[in-house]
């Protein structure tokens, strides 16, 4: 069970790094440029907001192009541009969130991975006390105990630092969401009365 943990906490380390590589390279802590469109954008100079994205590749830069060029496109209506705007938003919302389901299935299974250990390892302590009978030693009985749970240390201190990245993670792909539906109804009621977020953005999460 040690051995399993500690490949565990290999595989918990190199999901962190690789999700904190992906993320900034997403441009998912950069926001000054889709604002500074969006602001842009609402003072009625879709041009120059569209200039200020061209050359930007972070998620909510992207997302903002893409609102503006849906918005402009005549052949859609209102409903349309909506459903459009949508299955962008779920497409970079899923990029965001890619790899957390094998974080919280470390933070879930590594503590029970070594409660299972201690259990086995108390089981094999009391076998040897019985057969030990009469002669049995107690300072061996406790040496076997703190083997055992050292299992259950080892998955907590696994699980740990896994359920803290995973909620810091899951806070950061919120974020992206929450910018996602600001910049999509600030963009597509430009123009006319304003109307509340689209409620399809929520299904995106």
């Amino acid at each position: 069970m040690i051995w399993l943990i500690a490949a565990l906490s290999v595989v918990t380390v190199a999901l962190i790094l690789w999700k904190l590589w992906r993320l900034a390279a997403m441009g998912a802590w950069s926001g000054r440029h889709s604002r500074r469109a969006v602001a842009l954008w609402a003072q009625g100079e879709p041009r120059a907001a569209q200039e200020v994205l061209a050359s930007r590749r972070s998620i909510r830069s992207r997302f903002a192009m893409e609102a503006m060029t849906a918005r402009q496109n005549g052949e859609l209506d209102a409903t349309e541009q909506r459903e459009e705007l949508v299955r962008i938003a779920k497409e970079l919302l899923a990029r965001a969130r890619s790899g957390l389901r094998p974080l919280e299935l470390i933070a879930t299974i590594a503590p029970l991975l070594g409660l299972l250990g201690t259990v086995l390892g108390m089981i094999a302590a009391f076998q040897a006390l019985q057969e030990a009978g009469a002669r049995a030693d107690p300072s061996a009985l406790a040496g076997g105990i703190w083997e055992a749970l050292l299992t259950t240390a080892a998955g907590m201190a696994v699980a740990i630092p896994a359920s803290m990245a995973l909620s810091w993670f899951e806070s950061v792909a919120d974020a992206i969401q929450r910018d996602l539906e600001d910049i999509g109804t600030k963009i597509l009621t430009r123009g006319r009365t304003p109307e509340p977020a689209p409620e399809p953005f929520r299904e995106a999460a």
